[in-house]
């Protein structure tokens, strides 16, 4: 549909705001701005936080933001203001909308990207999350016939708390594996005749390799059809999403989404991308540098069923690529071509080059023979190298490593350093992948 809003013609608010056709279509931007206006009326009557940034932008009643033009001149909230306010104001910050006694949940970020922010939802709210989470099983076919595993450990970091209670309000039954090792779950999977995985890319190849050395053969001997993974860009990547499909003889579906944002990202069947559940948020690509609406850029959230501790205009630092055509699954939310690129401020400079963490898993991942990798970059003095190292199952370690640096050399215009190290070399990871490093002094 093409927004109208009262006053304006289309083509002017075109003109006004440079908007890219692709950033209207499929957008009930006329929804989303009432949601909005319901939040933000508890929201700027005892929100401490959103009260100033709000009021100092002029906004000081929710009927002040009535089309797409008033939303774009709200302020922008960033992770570095929402630390800031919990350092100055512990322990959870002053992005509180109504009395400690109505939240029911703690969580915290994992603190890759800085210190670990805590966050506290009520029951309503931590609802809505299960609702974002049920999108997710909708969309990849997982029903309340379906067993499932959440292999994850349960800690503080929110990770997949919220797909453990999007699975309570599916119906579907859960199998308890926190504080078990990699060799247990397996056995887990095995005696519950498990359907449906969910873990981190990086975690679900772990625990595929662990069968493997255990002689488990994970297609044949499980009942394992999908798997659902976040916390990293690894199941859009082509190559590490064939090699989980592979192993475990399952499709696997990618997720986006973030401790203080909510569950975004949706991968459907016919999985061409990753849809943004813009029913529950309204989203924004902009250009990093500029600030204009943008097919490729940052991604810029506000979350709409999360009135006790909301994001405004949050800039995620997530590297995003809007895809131009519509998805043949028939919902109309906008599709990202290959989920999250990447965080932006983890994108290296080698050489002159951007390179993201991802886009060089994507190339070692596709050698079949490459179990694990790791990656650092350092000064020489004169020069950046990019040293990689690869565990690999050829006979002959020169080769893979040779075959390697070659393709990096074609797909990336970068010569690096490649080195075969021995199997079980390199670290592994039960959450997140820690495979880049950067030593270069700042």
């Amino acid at each position: 549909m093409l927004f109208h809003p009262e006053g304006l013609e289309f083509a002017e608010v075109r003109n006004q705001l440079k908007f890219h056709l692709l950033n209207f279509r499929n957008m009930d931007i006329h929804t989303q701005l009432y949601r909005l206006r319901e939040m933000l009326a508890p929201v700027l009557d005892t929100n401490a936080f959103y009260q100033q940034k709000l009021t100092e932008a002029g906004v000081t009643h929710p009927n002040d933001v009535q089309t797409l033009a008033d939303y774009r001149q709200l302020p922008f909230t960033t992770k570095e203001e929402l630390s800031t306010d919990q350092v100055s104001h512990p322990p959870y910050g002053t992005n509180l909308t109504f009395p400690l006694e109505r939240y029911t949940c703690l969580h915290r970020t994992s603190g890759t990207t800085g210190s670990p922010l805590r966050w506290l939802d009520t029951a309503e709210s931590w609802d809505w999350w299960g609702k974002c989470w049920g999108e997710i099983y909708r969309a990849a076919g997982v029903t309340s016939a379906d067993r499932l595993m959440i292999a994850f450990s349960f800690g503080p970091f929110i990770g997949f708390w919220s797909a453990y209670h999007g699975a309570q309000q599916l119906g579907a039954l859960i199998i308890p594996n926190g504080g078990m090792t990699s060799d247990q779950r397996i056995r887990a999977i095995l005696s519950n005749d498990v359907t449906v995985l969910i873990a981190t890319p990086t975690y679900a190849l772990r625990l595929a390799e662990v069968a493997e050395q255990d002689g488990i053969n994970l297609p044949e001997e499980t009942s394992i059809r999908v798997t659902i993974h976040a916390g990293e860009p690894g199941a859009s990547l082509p190559a590490t999403k064939h090699r989980i499909e592979s192993r475990w003889r399952a499709r696997a579906y990618d997720h986006a989404g973030a401790t203080e944002v909510g569950a975004w990202g949706v991968m459907c069947e016919p999985q061409a991308g990753v849809h943004l559940n813009e029913d529950e948020f309204i989203c924004e690509v902009l250009d990093p540098e500029t600030g204009n609406l943008a097919d490729e850029g940052e991604l810029v959230m506000t979350n709409l069923g999360r009135v006790g501790m909301p994001v405004i205009r949050y800039r995620t630092g997530d590297y995003v690529k809007l895809k131009s055509a519509a998805c043949e699954c028939g919902w109309g939310n906008r599709v990202l071509d290959g989920g999250v690129i990447g965080r932006i401020d983890k994108a290296v400079i080698i050489r002159g080059l951007n390179v993201y963490p991802a886009t060089l898993e994507n190339i070692v991942l596709k050698f079949p023979d490459v179990r694990e990798f790791s990656a650092r970059v350092y000064g020489t003095g004169t020069l950046d190298e990019l040293e990689i190292q690869v565990e690999s199952t050829h006979p002959n370690l020169a080769e893979t490593a040779t075959a390697v640096a070659a393709a990096i050399r074609d797909e990336l215009g970068l010569r690096a350093i490649v080195k075969a190290v021995p199997l079980e070399t390199l670290p592994r990871s039960e959450l997140k992948s820690n495979r880049f490093t950067d030593e270069r002094h700042p």
